[in-house]
Order: structure tokens, then sequence, then C-alpha cells
């Protein structure tokens, strides 16, 4: 099976900033302290499933000398530069219409470069069923989360079944709940986070944007006359940005009736939020995450500590606050207060 793995990696995660920013987003940072940043894990637990030489990276202009140092495996006219964000359908579009011109019997899996998943073997497990669900045929697979609580913050995958582990036929997507809802979805069962995990070969995939995003799907008809050329670049940058800005999940995933999800425990976060960070860290006796040179915390509980650049840091009398530092910008927020961050990073 020729499989290929797409990497989006063209986010800012505005949310954990100071550590977080748009000259370094949170893809490239070892948010963890586990000496290896977000994009570098996204590409470890897929390696069973896919040789580096399978790896693409979607990112930023700004962002492909980065991507270059801490993935050097992957083949330079491998990472995809976007001359502008145009959200995820536009993104894989382009990933997979390039990977159709010589691979184009392949299966692909697309992913966020920003999650992490604790449970990695069995996520290696997961993606192989699903490679084996998309490989003749047109079916989409797409990676559900079993949910541990009734999160407001992600999208939502109906499936008309509840067997976890097995790839079962998608009844539809809903969009971020509300509490209530997302209690009643958490009661059910048959729901589960949408992870933003794609599995399809590449054939599909081109042919349900020609089906349902017609007009994306025509500007990547136009681009592909300049692949692997010297024209390519200025193509892009003249076509890319006339693609509709929409997500893969508006596109496609909500129309499609194809869809499919494979369900799991695998131990995952988006990682959008300190307390996301906090949740998925090693902690103290006391609760506290702390990545740092010399960190002294006294009397200080559940609290998440970000502070590399500094040489030493002395905490006291703190509970359930965020401490963190980056090139000289510092915050201390309360952890009940992190839905400000973004008001709080502005100049």
């Amino acid at each position: 099976m020729d499989t290929q793995v797409v990497i989006m990696a063209g986010g800012v995660g505005s949310r954990l900033w100071p550590v977080s920013t748009p000259e370094m987003p949170k893809q490239f940072i070892d948010i963890l302290g586990v000496g290896r940043t977000l994009i570098q894990m996204t590409m470890d637990r897929f390696l069973p499933v896919c040789k580096p030489e399978g790896f693409w990276v979607v990112t930023s202009e700004k962002y492909v000398d980065i991507v270059r140092e801490q993935l050097p495996q992957i083949p330079a006219d491998q990472i995809l530069a976007e001359p502008v964000g145009r959200n995820t359908a536009p993104c894989i579009a382009y990933a997979c219409r390039k990977i159709a011109v010589n691979h184009p019997d392949a299966n692909v899996v697309v992913t966020p470069a920003d999650a992490v998943v604790l449970k990695t073997e069995k996520f290696a497990e997961v993606i192989a069923k699903a490679l084996d669900a998309v490989d003749g045929n047109s079916n989409i697979v797409t990676v559900g989360i079993h949910p541990t609580r009734p999160e407001t913050g992600y999208g939502y995958i109906c499936s008309e079944s509840i067997t976890e582990d097995e790839v079962v036929k998608v009844s539809e997507f809903k969009e971020k709940p509300d509490l209530e809802t997302a209690k009643k979805y958490l009661a059910a069962g048959n729901y589960f986070w949408n992870a933003g995990i794609f599995v399809w070969s590449v054939s599909t995939i081109n042919a349900q944007l020609k089906t349902h995003a017609p007009q994306i799907s025509g500007i990547m008809d136009k681009l592909a006359k300049s692949f692997y050329t010297e024209n390519e670049a200025a193509a892009l940058a003249d076509l890319f940005p006339q693609c509709d800005k929409i997500s893969i999940d508006y596109a496609v995933m909500e129309k499609s009736k194809d869809i499919h999800v494979i369900a799991s425990d695998l131990g995952w976060s988006d990682l959008g939020t300190w307390r996301s960070v906090l949740e998925h860290s090693s902690t103290d006796v006391s609760g506290n995450s702390i990545v740092g040179q010399t960190v002294r915390m006294y009397d200080s509980r559940n609290c998440i500590v970000h502070v590399s650049d500094l040489k030493k840091t002395v905490i006291e009398g703190l509970d359930g606050y965020i401490i963190a530092e980056q090139d000289g910008n510092l915050i201390i927020c309360r952890l009940t207060s992190e839905q400000n961050i973004r008001d709080y990073s502005q100049d």
C-alpha cells in the first residue's frame, strides 16, 4: 500500500501566548517539555504506517525554514508553502492534487500538526485500520475521539453504532455544542470528538472536492499545470488566494455520503489551551507542570509554568495559575481566566 501523510502546520495557536506566537507557533515548540516539538511528535506517531519520504507538510511561507530544520527527513519539495491561509479545504486540495501526480494510487492521511496523542501504539493500529478501510474504494474515514467529558470546544461526529476501534458509518457532523447538548452527546455514547484526522485515497478526495467544492477544484485544475516546474511558486501566489476560504468539514465532510469514523480512546488533545497542556503534562506531587531551567515552587499547586528562557524562577502561594514567559513577554493569569489570553496578548 502506497501511504502518504499530510501534516497541516499553518496555525498560530494564539491561546498559548506568550510561548506560542505568530513568529513561532505552538506546533514548532516543545510545549510539553519532552524534548520534541508538536510537529516532530506528529511525525513520530505516523512512522509505523508511513516512511519518511511519504510525508508532506503544508504550512505558511514564513514557516518553511522551521519545518526543514525540525523535520529534515521530509523531502524539500514536499514542504508546501501557502502564500496565504485559506482554511483546511484549499490546503488539503493542494497537497492531495500534488500527491496524485506521482502517487495516483496512494492512500492519504491528513492530520493537524499541533495535537498530542498519549497512546501512540493504539493510535498506529487505528490509522492502519482506517487505511485498510479506504484502500480500493470511495470510503472516507475520520478519526473520532471517545469523549471523556461534555466538552463544548470540539465538534462532534455522530456514528450509526457505538462500536469503538472499528470503522462504522457516520450519521452526521455536529458543530460545537452548548453544555447541555454536550452532556446529551456524552450520555448517548455514539458521539465522538472530531480530531480533524482524515483518511482517504487520493483519487477519492480529489473526486469529492470536484463534486462538493468545485470552485476550489477548478483552481487546482489550473494550478496543477505548473506542478514540479519553475512556474509553480508564481502560479500558487496568483491562484491559491482565489480559493474559497472554507474548512474541509464544511466543504466535503458534511456533504458526502461516504463518511465513516473509527473512534477510540487515544489520550488525544488539540492542546489549544494552557489547561489542556497542564492535563497532558507530567506534574509534581502538588499538580504543577513545570518547563524551565531552575523553577522553585513554594506552597503552590495546580499551576502550569513555562519559563524556558529564564535562569531562575521562584513562585510562592499560587493555586491554579498560568506562569509563562517567552522573548521578554510574561503572563501570570488564573487558569479560570485563560479565555481572555487572546485579548491580553494584543498590543
